[in-house]
């Protein structure tokens, strides 16, 4: 038998990776060189990728890439839904880098938190959506896909002419993820669309509500979520601002998770998770209202009744809320018919223009990623239907669910608008996915410029002797006091984990924790004005009337230990989050003799 040649470590490192690569079905010899992670994954997707807008611009990267074993039974892409954003260089990379370094942190005021949707979308602007292309019956499917490809070329050729890619925000260059709206608003009598409270504006594209309310002739309902992350008055100001520029607009306030904001939250709140258990998918706060701006809208056109007697239903069964209260709804509770057409929206079917077929009203629900749309059904539903995560690009293609036998929800991807908003209020918005990010701490230096991230985190300055002496920041030093203060370190050096830190912060922001509200036009000035207002009284008493009170509502919180993980969960994006599970707590100290610690070895804490 020969004599083995000599084989390094090297080189069986570079045959496993060969070897996955082989079994994602990538061709042999294409890796790349680098060592980078967000390199290699990027040219590996490139080179996978066969979807829609291949020839948009040189630029572009394609993020959450699903495993596939070839094209689907009818010939279709399984990766064809993913989100495609134009890809940073790495000189400007590399300049935000050394500019988180070195620029010091200076709070801003209050104006300046002052948000005018004419400053993001510049209404009359290029900053438009996708239109589908005329068509007829006549037309084979060929032909109309090769029609819309043509028409989305020009529409990106045109924003990208009027407009640096440094000034434009991250938009959606994916086809297949426009013709999902377009095929919803096609089928819906009612379009809700849905904006998160901290920030409305950025949600809100003026072009959607003009084509819609102008061109389709529907109703618009805009849907405030999330009101129990932002002041009452703040909730009220926007509902005034919007009634007052966009008079056609129905406006709704919704919450899944209602707290009574009469109690005074704690500093050390935002290290706090909240879980819905049992049935608290029953306390949302909003659903009657949005069945009031829908009777508006039908004008008895359609029978509503078994909406309201199901909300009815769901009220006193909170109420009646016991300890088995999830899994008897779970089993003896009405099915939700649920529909997923996922490849719908290529067939060339045009609008329904009969509204109300068959007495049943269809409801859109649209908008951006992470703005809660499947919480907003769930909370419709009463119970968990839809999976939530915080990941932008959750929901890939549009599903329907019948909440009654007369009304229908549709629930679309979340679909981001070209605008002129800056990058990092869109990463601390959620509709980046983080995990994605090649440079973290420019948001977070936007963020800590903005809401006191070190008072609130108790963050010590790295290079602080004295704890009570007063240092300059930049984001990388709060980046570095996050990961010291959590025990962040790299695997090789132990040294601390910025990378690791800077999207820990990031996550708290997203989900709330570390909450930056913006204002409309003029609120600083009339702050007063609005927390005496009426309608931000009834609003805080409708939040304590159905937000949680005692043990049959059971929110969990969870505080996160700096000398332990809580199951690894804040630092990195889950697929769903699990809000239905009970999770058992421990004490703080024993974390680490409950914990297998051999599963320290599995994770990607990146």
């Amino acid at each position: 038998m020969p004599r083995k040649k000599p084989f390094s470590v090297k080189q069986k490192k570079k045959q496993l990776q060969d070897k996955r690569e082989r079994k994602r079905g990538l061709q042999d010899g294409l890796r790349s060189s680098s060592n980078s992670r967000s390199g290699s994954r990027e040219r590996r997707e490139e080179q996978t990728d066969t979807s829609d807008g291949e020839s948009v611009t040189h630029h572009i990267r394609r993020l959450n890439q699903q495993p596939s074993q070839g094209l689907g039974p009818r010939g279709y892409d399984p990766n064809r839904y993913r989100l495609h954003f134009e890809r940073d260089s790495r000189e400007e990379v590399e300049r935000r880098k050394r500019a988180a370094r070195e620029q010091v942190l200076q709070p801003v005021s209050a104006e300046v938190l002052e948000l005018d949707i004419r400053e993001v979308y510049q209404p009359g602007s290029v900053l438009d959506f996708p239109r589908r292309p005329p068509w007829s019956y006549e037309m084979s499917k060929e032909q109309l896909m090769s029609q819309e490809e043509r028409s989305f070329q020009e529409y990106l050729g045109k924003i990208h002419g009027a407009y640096t890619s440094e000034k434009l925000s991250y938009f959606e260059h994916n086809l297949e993820t426009w013709r999902q709206l377009w095929r919803v608003l096609e089928m819906s009598d009612i379009v809700l669309l849905i904006t998160d409270i901290r920030h409305p504006v950025v949600n809100f594209p003026p072009a959607l509500y003009e084509y819609v309310t102008g061109e389709l002739g529907l109703a618009l309902v805009l849907v405030l979520n999330k009101v129990d992350l932002a002041p009452p008055a703040l909730v009220v100001a926007w509902k005034h601002y919007f009634h007052q520029r966009y008079p056609q607009l129905h406006i709704v306030l919704f919450t899944s998770f209602p707290r009574d904001t009469r109690t005074a939250q704690e500093p050390g709140g935002v290290l706090k998770k909240n879980r819905r258990r049992g049935k608290g998918w029953t306390r949302a706060l909003g659903p009657e209202q949005l069945l009031r701006a829908c009777e508006a809208i039908t004008v008895g056109k359609v029978d509503l009744s078994s909406w309201r007697e199901k909300i009815a239903r769901d009220v006193a069964g909170a109420s009646w809320g016991n300890v088995s209260g999830e899994e008897e709804e779970e089993e003896d509770g009405p099915a939700v018919l649920v529909e997923q057409l996922t490849d719908s929206a290529m067939e060339p079917t045009g609008p329904s223009r009969e509204r109300y077929k068959d007495g049943v009203v269809t409801i859109g629900c649209v908008g951006f990623p992470n703005v809660g749309k499947s919480s907003l059904i769930n909370g419709l539903v009463g119970r968990k239907v839809v999976s939530v995560s915080r990941t932008p690009g959750h929901t890939r293609y549009f599903q329907t669910y019948f909440l009654t036998p007369s009304v229908k929800l549709c629930d679309c991807p979340g679909l981001i608008f070209p605008s002129l908003l800056p990058r990092q209020l869109q990463v601390l918005a959620g509709i980046y996915p983080i995990a994605q990010i090649q440079e973290p701490y420019t948001s977070v230096g936007y963020l800590a410029s903005r809401i006191p991230v070190q008072a609130l985190l108790h963050l010590r300055h790295p290079e602080a002797e004295d704890p009570s002496a007063e240092h300059p920041w930049c984001a990388w030093d709060i980046c570095e006091a996050w990961a010291e203060k959590r025990g962040y370190k790299t695997a090789k050096a132990a040294r601390n984990d910025v990378y690791r830190a800077a999207n820990s912060l990031l996550r708290l922001a997203v989900d709330g924790r570390l909450s930056l509200c913006f204002y409309p036009p003029g609120y600083s000035e009339q702050r007063g004005t609005w927390e005496s207002h009426p309608e931000t009284a009834e609003l805080v008493l409708s939040q304590g009337r159905v937000g949680p009170a005692g043990d049959e509502e059971e929110e969990e919180e969870e505080e996160l230990s700096s000398s332990c993980e809580e199951e690894g969960e804040e630092d990195r994006d889950a697929d769903e989050e699990g809000e239905d599970e009970d999770t058992p707590t421990s004490d703080p100290g024993s974390c680490l003799t409950a914990r297998n610690p051999y599963a320290l070895l599995g994770e990607d804490e990146c």
